[in-house]
């Protein structure tokens, strides 16, 4: 048996003696210890997540400001028992071959089996169904929401594997506010961002930009991105408001290939827009509203050549759209009882085609299809015996235009047997439409495939003692994965057919302790057994933290433990890697601008590891910053 590396050691112990928790005012910074129905004026949600019998985290905007990251997977890695995501290298990434940015979600997330969202918006590209990592930037974000666990009763297709609910930044207070940030560091790295808010009366509006510039931890890597948001709120009347958002990124990612394969030429350029509009109501017995989106991007890759060989003369191109709608309301019919239900309408699809990179003229034709799905679903909620216990239950009939329909039903109930305690157990199915990919494109296209599928069934249970200062949680799952698609030689050719299956089972296990005001202490561990070949989905991966802050000085050191991880390694043997992040910062307090200056140092001790197979993460890292607040 290894011994677990000294920097760990205490990390395990503060997880095993010790809890994650808070005081009454502090708990909203901390997972399923704060009613969210308190903050859900924010951005339009179907249902009160307190209702959900699955496990919610909340990642707050302080914890992603103090992460000092500019994009928010790695954050979300560091904060989300059973939760990794894969990573190339330093900066950015990208789309096409050799991409990184796959979510998993207790090993379930290869092929866009988890859901983003962007206040309710579903992203992803709807040619080829997968998630647009880099568009998913901390800048201008309130909170992330992540529900492990099937999510499409509420969301239908792509929430499989969970949901991860982006809530963006409301201007609360009267007035102009903003902040601007710099950061520079290793590898000529320069972060840029920009926000601010207005409000007067029931006028509100948010404005934030962001610009990330960098080499990248090996040659040929350089990287890039611009992001710029926008939203306006209108309160109308005390029960009803109306919204608008904009978001916008362009991004350039290089791609030097791996150590045994290497590329030159190989780049890709992003544009994805995302814009919505939605009305809420708010009435005594009843709340919800109507939202309509469109998630629509522009793709340019060029696969490149190995080295010595002629580039290639023709660039991919790719055009992507998915649009929808959705009216949802709950009614609070009588004592302790919701009942939520809604409509949604989704249209996705998109184009593709070659070019000549000279003259940008027609290269080969295009291929076009686009794909429609129309849901209702109904969710009720009870509560029993003064609130102890809520029975939950709901279903979902979904219709797609390419495999008919589909039902999906979840259950569940909560315990609060004592003060402070919560037991929650459910049954849920999660499904992933076939994207057009799959469905049309290239030799292993099948029209006729089906949606995948899994059935989740999960158990938890959070402790809080002494006032809330202290949280002790555990759960524990088992997945049954079904018609999962996979390409298969059927009659001497490649076909796309729903046949493969997996099973996962294990457990999570998170703690935290305010130890004083000043100090907090938190870790989390989970383990994973599946019965697949999954790749990028630990056997067990360990978070720990330590905070300090007092007097405008906050310190923290953190610790990122992977074991047994496949990495695509052609011999089959797992990956063990373990970071020790260190992050300070110091605020200056003047009357009029705080000024914060702040530094990171990321693997500390220089650990040499691969998240993907060829592609060596870069070593020690600083980034230094300034920001100002008015």
């Amino acid at each position: 048996m290894k011994l677990l590396p000294s920097y760990v050691f205490l990390p395990l112990t503060l997880m095993a003696t010790s809890g994650y928790a808070a005081t009454a005012d502090e708990s909203a910074e901390f997972p399923d210890t704060v009613s969210l129905s308190e903050v859900v004026v924010t951005a339009p949600l179907k249902t009160n997540p307190d209702l959900i019998p699955l496990n919610v985290t909340q990642v707050t905007a302080s914890q992603i400001e103090n992460s000092g990251e500019t994009s928010l997977l790695p954050v979300l890695v560091s904060k989300v028992a059973g939760l990794f995501v894969t990573e190339r290298g330093f900066a950015g990434y990208g789309v096409s071959g050799g991409s990184a940015g796959t979510v998993n979600i207790r090993g379930v997330g290869q092929g866009n089996k988890v859901l983003f969202m962007i206040d309710g918006q579903p992203q992803w590209a709807g040619v080829f169904g997968h998630s647009l990592a880099d568009t998913y930037v901390a800048n201008g974000v309130e909170r992330v929401e992540v529900v492990k666990g099937p999510s499409s009763l509420l969301y239908g297709s792509n929430a499989m594997g969970g949901s991860i609910n982006i809530v963006t930044q409301t201007q609360t207070q009267e007035g102009l506010t903003g902040r601007a940030r710099a950061m520079f560091g290793s590898f000529s790295t320069q972060k840029f961002a920009l926000s601010s808010g207005y409000k007067r009366g029931k006028l509100s509006a948010t404005l934030s930009g962001q610009l990330d510039r960098s080499n990248g931890n090996r040659a040929g890597s350089a990287f890039w991105l611009a992001n710029e948001f926008a939203q306006i709120k209108y309160a109308a009347s005390h029960r009803w408001n109306i919204a608008g958002m904009l978001d916008m990124t362009q991004s350039h990612a290089n791609n030097p290939g791996t150590r045994q394969d290497p590329l030159e030429n190989m780049w890709t350029d992003i544009f994805r827009g995302t814009g919505g509009l939605y009305v809420k109501n708010a009435y005594e017995k009843m709340d919800g509203g109507v939202q309509t989106y469109i998630n629509w991007g522009r793709h340019k890759v060029d696969d490149g050549n190995t080295p010595g060989e002629t580039p290639r003369d023709y660039l991919f191109n790719s055009t992507d759209y998915n649009m929808g709608i959705t009216a949802y309301e709950s009614f609070y019919l009588w004592q302790a009882n919701t009942l939520s239900a809604g409509i949604d309408f989704q249209h996705w699809g998109g184009r593709i085609w070659n070019t000549d990179k000279e003259n940008q003229a027609m290269r080969s034709g295009e291929s076009s299809h686009h794909v429609n799905e129309i849901a209702g679903y109904a969710m009720m909620q009870q509560g029993l015996a003064n609130d102890i216990v809520n029975i939950n239950g709901g279903v979902r009939l979904q219709h797609g235009s390419t495999y008919g329909n589909v039902w999906v039903p979840q259950a569940g109930f909560i315990v609060k047997p004592g003060a402070g305690s919560q037991i929650k157990a459910s049954f849920s199915k999660g499904f992933r439409s076939p994207n057009i990919r799959e469905l049309y494109l290239y030799p292993p296209a099948n029209p006729d495939l089906k949606p995948e599928y899994m059935l989740n069934y999960e158990v938890g249970y959070r402790q809080h003692l002494a006032d809330y200062r202290v949280m002790l949680g555990a759960a524990v799952y088992y997945i049954d994965g079904r018609n999962m698609i996979q390409t298969v030689m059927t009659d001497g050719r490649p076909r796309n057919v729903n046949t493969g299956k997996f099973r996962n089972k294990g457990f999570e296990l998170e703690a935290a302790w305010q130890i004083v005001q000043s100090l907090r202490a938190s870790a989390s561990w989970s383990y994973l057994h599946t019965d697949s070949e999954n790749l990028y989905s630990p056997k067990n991966k360990l978070n720990a933290e330590l905070t300090y802050s007092h007097k405008g000085v906050s310190i923290t050191a953190e610790n990122t433990s992977i074991w047994s991880m496949k990495n695509g390694n052609p011999e089959g043997t797992g990956v063990s890697y373990s970071l020790l992040n260190l992050r300070a910062a110091y605020t200056l307090s003047a009357p009029t601008v705080p000024v914060t200056l702040s530094v990171k140092v990321d693997n500390l001790t220089n650990k040499h590891y691969e998240i993907i197979y060829g592609c060596p993460m870069p070593g020690t890292t600083i980034m230094g910053g300034v920001e100002f607040k008015f």
